[in-house]
């Protein structure tokens, strides 16, 4: 009879050990595939770094990123997309004959079709800056694409004129972190602007003036276009050009190139 009981006992006690060890094994196997809690998935979003937006690589990198001057009555006048032998002559007659110096921002594949033109905003004492050779949208490309576009078109412009350009104007007016860093490490500025002609769309002359003159104040930079793509047509901010003049310098505002307003060299 003792016999039993002690078989009895031990296997009770067998069975009691083997239903531990499995417990213990599914708690082992579930703690690895403990399910993601809000709580988690939170702390896992919130350790992935969101690109900075425009104003705060602006605020972040405020010696190297420009988009106005300072609060003084002075006024850049800034040109896109440059050189284009259908409105760029028309702008710098009109330049001419106010008397203005303003910044083109050159294009480096329109810079190789038409490097006499480029020359002619240069002799004409206009500021020149770096605005990539391919107009991009480099907020998506890599730092080692955004090289290549600037230092392709910085060639073209010394050949071209003498000098290396300082100032980059990324086109669309979008950039990356990792661009700022590089250019910033090299030497440059990007600059955007804090008024937009927003003459790109076709707009009238009445349209392009109230834009400018609506929105400008002391220290502006002033974003318009003297090229364009296929089928463009600038010829309303062509037309307002000489009123957004006419109209600023009678309100006491000095027009001056980038490098004055921001007392920066215009070449590296």
């Amino acid at each position: 009879m003792s016999n039993k009981i002690m078989r009895l006992r031990l296997l009770v006690t067998t069975l009691v050990i083997i239903l531990i060890t499995l417990v213990t094994c599914h708690a082992t196997v579930q703690a690895h595939h403990k399910p993601v809690t809000e709580d988690m998935a939170t702390e896992t979003s919130n350790s992935v770094e969101e690109p900075l937006s425009l104003g705060e690589l602006r605020k972040k990198y405020s010696e190297t990123f420009k988009f106005r001057g300072p609060e003084v009555k002075q006024i850049a006048l800034t040109f896109d997309d440059v050189p284009d032998p259908r409105f760029t002559p028309k702008v710098l007659e009109i330049l001419r004959k106010q008397g203005v110096k303003a910044t083109f921002f050159v294009v480096g594949s329109r810079a190789q079709k038409h490097p006499d033109l480029l020359r002619q905003i240069h002799q004409n004492g206009h500021l020149i800056g770096n605005h990539s050779y391919s107009h991009p949208q480099f907020k998506n490309r890599s730092v080692k694409q955004f090289q290549n576009e600037i230092q392709r078109t910085e060639k073209i412009i010394q050949r071209t004129i003498g000098y290396r350009p300082k100032l980059i104007r990324p086109p669309y007016g979008e950039i990356n972190e990792g661009q700022v860093k590089w250019a910033k490490l090299n030497g440059y500025k990007i600059i955007n602007w804090n008024v937009d002609s927003l003459d790109w769309k076709g707009l009238g002359k009445e349209k392009v003036k109230a834009n400018i003159l609506n929105a400008v104040g002391p220290g502006s930079i002033v974003l318009q276009h003297a090229g364009g793509g296929v089928g463009s047509n600038l010829s309303g901010s062509i037309d307002a050009l000489p009123d957004v003049i006419q109209s600023l310098r009678a309100k006491g505002y000095h027009f001056v190139t980038l490098d004055e307003l921001l007392h920066t060299k215009k070449y590296k």
